[in-house]
């Protein structure tokens, strides 16, 4: 079992309170009680985006892996391949295909690339950005040999 959640940097909570700021000085030209009211909606607009964007997650259970929205058997799944950063960058840059799947933070460096084996599929890869490609890696065999099995 594999479960990763790719949480956001703790520095961009700040932003938020910068949405805040700004509605805040934007409705203090209508009133002071608009100030205080555009204040407490920026920041909660903002910390509902930021939270839901960093809301992504990664698991491999029950003999899938679930990626964000996709839920891929992993008889489907090819070899797995642990992207260094270099690699990640290139994989998302000039060598990735645009029918590919990507699950992909620029906040986090490393990366999983995985091929679709499943001939029906015309997805020939997932892109999987996390933090500890090799740990996934390695849940992707182990629940492969469990579907075998």
């Amino acid at each position: 079992m594999y479960d990763e959640r790719l949480t956001v940097p703790r520095s961009w909570w700040l932003l938020p309170v910068a949405i805040g700021f700004t509605l805040a000085l934007i409705m203090l030209r209508l009133t002071a009680v608009g100030a205080l009211v555009g204040l407490v909606v920026g920041i909660a607009a903002g910390a509902a985006a930021i939270s839901s964007y960093g809301s992504a997650r990664i698991r491999v259970v029950q003999g899938s892996l679930v990626a964000g929205p996709a839920r891929i058997p992993v008889d489907a799944l090819g070899t797995a391949q642990p992207l260094s950063p270099a690699e990640a960058v290139a994989w998302r840059g000039p060598k990735s295909d645009p029918r590919a799947f990507m699950l992909l933070r620029s906040y986090v460096p490393t990366a999983l690339r995985v091929e679709v084996s499943d001939p029906a599929d015309p997805t020939p890869y997932l892109y999987l950005s996390t933090r500890s490609p090799m740990k996934l890696a390695e849940a992707l065999e182990e629940a492969r040999r469990g579907a075998r099995a």
